[in-house]
């Protein structure tokens, strides 16, 4: 796409990627991405914020024939999706310099191999004349690398966020459609950003004192109502988790899948919101989402070699990873002829400071005694769950 004026002499540049399906070679893209840089043309000089995915590079350099001269290539994030093209960028324009965080600058160096000399590293709240526009840097750590920085345009109230506020998604829009980016941000939030959620509390804290009329991320479509998606991460980075349990199996010969239908059903009954994930064929952004909210996890898996099915033991190794603000957790399962599944549950969740509640544990298929058990524990994550209902966050 041509650029795309956001502000007087302020335009998104960037690629749209409408068929990546697979980022890191980890997160699924079901709705594809952007690659978004922006140009900030002011009376003096020229600064270009970001660049875009190695694979893009083409598409920014033609946008970039009608720019006679850059003096300054501004990289928010070094990771090689924003930062990739920078090489290419600093080829066509001899005079331009980069600048970014103190942390960055290595990162560059070592990343993309990026002269030191053109480097220019700035401090947080320091800011940068291009005449009658100002850019001032914002340090916003872990979001979600340690040398992130935003920028805030003073005159045009403009924040270039980068991977903050972003979302995988391949639009032709400029600007948010609120209900349909809400779903992707979420998503990209809850693979990318949930690990940080306590650093993210306190960049949040930190923007309050900015007057922020668009947020421009690196990401997905511009925000021209910042407190749409100020307030949706206000709410997902928020200490306490929503009336939810998280229900994720697998199943071999259904006695595990009629355990976590059963369990499903006995929540719902007693007040729970209940999502119910099946961990054959996964997309992990949908349990990830799940984990965003959930005061409870509940694993249920056959027993396979005495352990987990693997399928149940990644859905926990990626809950440790992202670190929800989960507050109990519970395994429900059957084995053939013995195991400690449930003990092996508890291991692979030492970052979450969770409380087990007992197992429900049958040999075989389920029988009317094991249905009692589940509806026990329904009961139990229903009675730790009434408090957050009291509190309003169901």
């Amino acid at each position: 796409m041509e650029a795309r004026r956001i502000a007087e002499r302020v335009s998104l540049l960037g690629a749209v990627d409408w068929d990546r399906r697979l980022f890191d070679a980890l997160i699924p893209l079901p709705d594809g991405t952007s690659y978004n840089a922006y140009l900030v043309e002011g009376s003096q000089a020229t600064a270009l914020l970001d660049t875009v995915d190695p694979t893009m590079t083409p598409v920014l350099l033609r946008q970039l024939e009608r720019v006679p001269k850059l003096d300054y290539v501004i990289a928010h994030h070094a990771e090689q999706d924003h930062s990739g093209s920078i090489p290419a960028v600093l080829a066509k324009y001899p005079d331009a310099k980069v600048v970014c965080s103190q942390k960055c600058k290595g990162m560059l160096g070592d990343l993309l191999r990026v002269p030191a000399e053109r480097i220019l590293a700035v401090e947080d709240g320091q800011a940068l004349s291009l005449g009658d526009k100002t850019l001032q840097f914002v340090y916003t750590p872990w979001v979600h690398w340690p040398e992130t920085m935003s920028t805030y345009l003073v005159e045009d109230k403009v924040l270039f966020s980068c991977d903050f506020f972003g979302s995988h998604l391949a639009t032709s829009d400029l600007y948010a459609d609120e209900g349909r980016v809400y779903m992707p941000a979420k998503r990209y939030y809850a693979e990318i950003m949930m690990p940080f959620r306590n650093i993210i509390q306190r960049n949040l804290e930190k923007l309050k004192g900015y007057e922020i009329g668009v947020i421009a991320p690196s990401h997905g479509p511009v925000y021209r109502r910042p407190a749409f998606i100020i307030d949706a991460y206000r709410d997902w980075v928020a200490d306490e988790p929503k009336n939810l349990a998280l229900v994720a199996y697998v199943s071999m010969h259904d006695s595990t899948r009629l355990m976590a239908e059963h369990l499903v059903s006995a929540l719902v009954a007693r007040g729970v919101t209940t999502e119910q994930v099946n961990l054959v064929n996964l997309d992990a952004g949908k349990l990830a989402m799940a984990l965003v909210d959930a005061a409870t996890i509940v694993i249920a898996s056959p027993t396979v070699l005495t352990g987990l099915h693997p399928a149940a033991a990644y859905a926990a190794f990626l809950a440790n990873a992202l670190r929800p603000r989960a507050k109990h957790a519970a395994y429900v399962g059957s084995y053939g002829w013995g195991g400690k599944p449930a003990e092996q549950l508890a291991s692979l969740l030492p970052l979450l400071k969770l409380e087990m509640l007992p197992p429900v544990i049958c040999r075989g298929l389920p029988a009317e005694a094991d249905y009692a058990a589940l509806d026990s524990l329904a009961e139990a994550i229903a009675s730790r769950h009434q408090g957050l209902v009291a509190a309003g966050v169901a």
